[in-house]
């Protein structure tokens, strides 16, 4: 098929119109380009169909940075300049809200920083193969394995020590025979990549963790604590299972520093990805707002408490995994509460508490239909709604503009550089 393409959609493709008025997605494609695609599926009202060739390139489309672009699942974006991933994703978030009947300010922001190098977490799959040992991630679209050689979104320590942990697995040790046994490896590092967490997922338990520790720690000096987990293998709900620890070693997190505050974070904790935006994101959510009582719902290990609570008298910051809150969220008008979200709100419902801020920054499948309905009754003269994933920010915010909130500011915040992912963070007020 010939086809003209008309915009980015979220997913990372691109659309374009068959004659017959058919949509197509195709990807790796840009707003404007013609191009030669084949069909690969039908489904009910589209086509899914693979680029061939490029017949007129956009003036946006650059040689991508990764060797293994358009093989790995991670990255969408690569063939685009930086400047233009961001203008698709804005268009895309706005078109979002506003299928979804989301009155919307005159104008967006787009905050961006540094688009390579950004990731501060990066987990790897691990194989061996003909006894070497690799890295890699999906091959797109498939569960398939993909081994790589680079990874040029990730900061450069995490991947010299996904490096260094291939090394260690090529040796005919007690260390490297626990790698051979690793299926996942998940690392994180600090603002300043000065200290690095390992995770480290098997099948089944091994033997040799405390060698592989202290030989991973000779070839990368900045590991400071370790963990292995047992994760299961059988049973259609085996992602949903918790993995099982079963031994660590080191420090059990390490703390990372964003602007003048320090947060700790434990090992396998949420943190935000992108080192370099964490700033401008707690900046956007908190600068210039106070008074006396404010919520942080969904509140991770406090990156907006902390800052919250210089500018109100009280701040309560509620996580259902909060373990890294409750043990550094401490002091005069600092409450932290270890609850689901919902079950926070039921409460405050009966008690009649109305703080003047609630910030809520969810997981991507959102704050869904009872959290709307139960912050809806609670009123809160403003909210500040962090977000993930622009549908389910589009459903919510819906709901929240029948209760009587208006949008006030939007703020596309481009965390993920080269995906289709961005973070939204959208002010409404009564």
């Amino acid at each position: 098929m010939k086809l003209r393409i008309e915009k980015a959609v979220y997913g990372g493709s691109g659309l374009a119109r068959e004659m017959d008025g058919r949509t197509v997605f195709v990807p790796f494609t840009l707003p404007g380009e013609v191009v030669d695609a084949k069909p690969i599926s039908a489904k009910s009202g589209f086509e899914e169909a693979a680029l061939v060739e490029v017949l007129e390139p956009s003036a946006d489309r650059v040689f991508p940075k990764c060797r293994h672009f358009g093989e790995c699942g991670g990255c969408q974006y690569q063939h685009a300049d930086y400047s233009a991933q961001t203008r698709m994703k804005l268009d895309i978030l706005r078109e979002t809200l506003v299928r979804a009947g989301v009155d919307l300010p005159l104008e967006a922001l787009v905050h961006s920083g540094e688009p390579w190098g950004y990731r501060n977490r990066a987990r790897f799959r691990v194989e061996t193969a003909e006894g070497a040992v690799h890295v890699g991630y999906n091959r797109r679209g498939t569960n398939e394995f993909l081994p790589i050689q680079e990874c040029p979104i990730t900061s450069p320590l995490l991947w010299s020590a996904a490096e260094a942990m291939v090394r260690v697995g090529a040796e005919e040790s007690k260390a490297g025979r626990f790698v051979q046994g690793v299926s996942e490896v998940e690392l994180f590092a600090d603002a300043e990549q000065k200290k690095l967490q390992v995770s480290v997922f098997t099948e089944k338990p091994q033997v040799g963790f405390k060698e592989f520790c202290a030989r991973l720690g000779e070839l990368a000096p900045e590991v400071v604590g370790a963990g292995v987990s047992v994760v299961p293998v059988q049973g259609a709900n085996r992602r949903a299972q918790k993995p099982r620890q079963v031994e660590s070693w080191g420090a059990e997190g390490l703390n990372y520093r964003v602007a003048d505050e320090s947060y700790w974070v434990s090992r396998g904790g949420f943190f935000q990805v992108n080192r370099f935006l964490l700033e401008e994101l707690v900046r956007v959510v908190v600068e210039g707002r106070e008074g006396a009582l404010a919520w942080d719902l969904y509140a991770g290990v406090g990156l907006f408490s902390r800052r919250l609570a210089r500018g109100f008298d009280q701040v309560v910051a509620v996580e259902i995994a909060g373990n890294d809150l409750v043990r550094s969220f401490k002091g005069p008008g600092k409450v932290a509460i270890e609850s689901t979200t919902v079950d926070f709100l039921r409460r405050a419902v009966v008690q009649r508490e109305r703080p003047g801020l609630i910030v809520m920054d969810p997981p991507r499948a959102g704050v869904g239909a009872e959290v709307c309905t139960l912050l809806n009754r609670i009123a809160a003269s403003e909210m500040v709604y962090v977000s993930c994933d622009p549908v389910t920010l589009a459903r919510d915010l819906k709901m929240m503009q029948e209760a009587g909130y208006r949008v006030v500011e939007l703020h596309m915040v481009d965390l993920f550089p080269q995906t289709f992912h961005l973070e939204t963070v959208a002010v409404l007020r009564k």
